[in-house]
């Protein structure tokens, strides 16, 4: 099988323009950026997304960890992966005024197109805002290189007047990750299960039964409540998820959420990813 060609020379920079690459929102934003145009490390994912309900390209393990979060976070609306810095004019140029060689692609020594790894629309005080966030390892933030590169970035963000900021595995929690991870698969669910009837029914049963018996496991609670409907086993364990992951159920994000211990409900607010 022929290589991937995944050098930049300014034509395969306006193909990539032609092709609106970086533009739209939601369902419509294609990201500058695809698994298939970076050297694969094992790390990178394609992964459908619930809000915008496309594909989304992420590069590394950190960023679909991030994406996750931004996902089951009911104040963010849009997000937009790998959006470039456009027009490129301008980043070389905040680069000059820095005095910081900008980057260039190893092969061909033509100027790249930076990125940001995420464009965020969330609401804040009641208005959609932008947010752009750059995903870095901490140990990665220690190389001068990466700190120049990150500059330009920064500068280019203020100069729009958008707040940006770098995001690291310090700032995201392993517990609540894994429980964004596991619940967002669970944020859409087939017809059969979304019958009114049967999912009130669910509701109302298992409910009950975690209240009355404080330290019953949902797996236990969601098996007897198979059992008392009539259901197939596993139905009330899915509708539980998605309950949690739809915010019907209030738990605290931060407490792991296994199946095999009890479930504590609080009030949505306090339990808020």
């Amino acid at each position: 099988m022929a290589k991937r060609n995944r050098t930049t020379d300014e034509s395969k920079i306006q193909k990539r323009i032609r092709r609106k690459r970086g533009e739209g929102k939601g369902a419509n934003y294609l990201p500058w950026l695809t698994v298939q145009d970076v050297p694969s490390q094992g790390l990178a994912t394609r992964i459908r997304g619930h809000k915008t309900k496309r594909i989304h390209h992420l590069l590394s393990k950190l960023e679909t960890d991030f994406f996750c979060l931004l996902e089951m976070s009911s104040q963010v609306i849009d997000i937009r992966e790998q959006y470039p810095l456009l027009p490129l004019e301008e980043t070389r140029t905040i680069a000059e005024i820095c005095g910081i060689r900008y980057p260039t692609d190893p092969k061909t020594q033509r100027p790249i197109v930076m990125t940001t790894d995420f464009l965020i629309t969330r609401l804040w005080q009641g208005k959609q805002v932008d947010i752009a966030r750059t995903i870095k390892y901490c140990q990665d933030l220690a190389s001068k290189r990466t700190l120049e590169k990150l500059e330009i970035e920064r500068r280019y963000w203020q100069s729009r007047q958008v707040n940006w900021g770098i995001v690291t595995e310090k700032e995201l929690p392993p517990v609540l990750v894994q429980n964004c991870r596991l619940l967002r698969d669970y944020l859409e669910l087939p017809e059969e299960y979304l019958l009114e009837h049967e999912t009130d029914a669910i509701l109302e049963t298992l409910t009950l039964k975690i209240e009355h018996n404080k330290n019953i496991a949902l797996r236990k609670a969601a098996l007897e409540c198979d059992c008392d409907l009539g259901l197939a086993k596993g139905t009330s364990l899915t509708v539980a998820y998605h309950l949690i992951a739809t915010r019907q159920w209030g738990v605290d994000w931060q407490i792991q959420i296994d199946p095999g211990h009890s479930l504590t409900f609080v009030s949505c607010e306090e339990g808020a990813a």
